[in-house]
């Protein structure tokens, strides 16, 4: 009789630098304590229907209509209303030249930005990711093959990218720079001016934007959104990521999609490798894409959430006080998004690992939050988190971690 060999299954190799943290052994270890029955509140993560936001009505109600009609595939790239009502909102914004045959809906936008870089990317290419990040981003482009370059955004600036650090990393290598606007996780929202001075930069160096305004809609008091594709015009090529998730309360959905604009001429290779990685996925999730054409077209529920008195507006003005209150703690007001992203004074908190920290907090206060090198940040000093609860449930969480760290200084 024949011995068999037993040989162990490993994974890719291409995995070997990807991480997701946000989703990560913290989350596992939350899991393990939930099963012991304590009760864990969770504020890794930006999902908006556990904290009691729910789809507009009009939303649920044209999905629910159209569920007949979305038993089938549609067209890789997404049914026509879908997309048309996502170019018509980029040219409602000023982008005329967009077309129905520059948009693609996919199941979120981090489907969307897998695709592109499988795409795009080749092995040894450079792209330029701001730290900290949405940690999708890099483990997306190492997972393309390529080297995710981080550069440096600038706390005391408000969060802003630092241009010199940016232009420093830019070699031969270097194909497209990612512009994360509004910010996750800081909560920054670029000025007009730095945004054309980012699109300058890539049309200096003969990059690619990728624009990631997933949060476009939900900004605060005087705070504008302006969108990379406006200003990089027709001599760069602009992909503009963004979907209903968020301002729409919909994550579950996964409707998202990417607009491609700028010198279209130019990426017809591009774009023809786009649509086949497309057709291999065959379509995206049909019901979400109907929801598209009404939520885009619709009345704005999110206008009554982003100003005072609004939930979303509230929540995240009393996390940045009260995390500020907390001494040795130092938090950016947050301009948009959903998260706070506050510094602990490595001379108050002396943390060597931050993933241990929030281990400890977790086990300490049944409070999830992400430790900060989990978004690429370069110490361990910081850690974000979601403003998602209720401002009681909200005052409770950060009370609790006051008291965690009122026990490590």
């Amino acid at each position: 009789m024949r011995e068999c060999l037993v040989r162990k299954i490993r994974q890719s190799s291409k995995l070997r630098n990807v991480r997701y943290d946000v989703r990560g052994p913290i989350l596992e270890e939350a899991q393990r304590l939930e099963a012991e029955g304590h009760k864990i509140l969770k504020l890794n993560i930006g999902n908006t229907a556990p904290f009691g936001f729910e789809a507009p009505e009009a939303i649920l109600a044209d999905m629910m209509h159209n569920l007949p009609y979305a038993q089938g595939y549609s067209d890789s790239r997404g049914i026509y209303s879908a997309r048309t009502a996502v170019a018509q909102y980029y040219q409602s914004r000023g982008l005329v030249d967009t077309e129905v045959e520059d948009v693609f809906i996919g199941n979120g936008v981090s489907e969307l930005i897998s695709m592109v870089l499988q795409t795009f990317v080749d092995d040894g290419n450079e792209i330029l990711v701001p730290a900290p990040d949405y940690p999708l981003w890099t483990g997306a482009v190492s997972l393309s093959g390529g080297t995710p370059v981080h550069y440096r955004c600038d706390e005391e600036d408000g969060w802003m990218p630092d241009l010199a650090d940016i232009e420093s990393k830019i070699n031969e290598n270097t194909h497209a720079l990612v512009i994360i606007n509004p910010n996750n996780p800081t909560g920054a929202v670029y000025s007009k001016e730095m945004v054309a001075t980012l699109v300058d930069i890539a049309r200096r160096h003969d990059l690619v934007v990728m624009a990631d305004e997933i949060y476009e809609k939900i900004i605060f008091d005087d705070a504008v959104h302006h969108h990379a594709a406006a200003t990089a015009g027709d001599d760069v090529l602009c992909l503009t990521f963004s979907g209903l998730s968020k301002a729409y309360r919909v994550c579950g959905y996964r409707a998202g999609w990417v607009m491609i604009s700028g010198p279209k001429e130019l990426a017809t290779d591009f774009l023809e490798g786009l649509t086949l990685i497309s057709n291999m996925r065959m379509c995206s999730n049909v019901p979400a894409q109907h929801a598209i054409q009404t939520a885009l077209g619709g009345y704005q529920s999110i206008n009554e959430l982003i100003v005072p008195g609004g939930r979303f507006y509230e929540q995240s003005m009393l996390a940045d006080r009260l995390l500020n209150e907390i001494p040795g703690v130092s938090s950016v007001k947050p301009r948009g998004a959903l998260y706070c992203f506050p510094r602990l004074d490595p001379e108050v908190y002396r943390i060597e690992n931050d993933e241990d920290f929030v281990i400890d907090l977790l086990r300490a206060k049944k409070i999830l939050v992400t430790h900060g090198t989990g978004f690429n940040w370069f110490a361990p000093d910081h850690f974000r988190l979601v403003t998602l609860p209720d401002v009681e449930v909200l005052e409770e969480a950060i009370g609790r971690i006051a008291d965690f760290l009122a026990t490590r200084r």
